[in-house]
């Protein structure tokens, strides 16, 4: 719950760069990237550079992150 709080703060600021850095710190506080890696099945160099504050991930690569983290991707109006 706390991630999801923090990534919906990350989201609101529309710094790509802070949604990247929260993405990265989630991962960290749940075991790195080298866990994050096996269980997306992404290479660690792949995710180093995506969560990156410069990071533009693909769709597929975010949902996997996500997906990884017990986060999902809504839309709400």
């Amino acid at each position: 719950m706390h991630a999801a709080t923090y990534l919906a703060a990350a989201l609101e600021t529309g710094d790509t760069g802070d949604l990247m850095q929260a993405l990265r710190d989630i991962a960290d506080a749940r075991g790195g990237i080298a866990q994050l890696a096996e269980q997306t099945g992404l290479r660690r160099e792949t995710l180093y550079r995506t969560l990156s504050t410069r990071g533009n991930p693909q769709l597929s690569s975010l949902l996997a992150i996500l997906k990884a983290n017990g986060l999902r991707l809504t839309v709400s109006v």
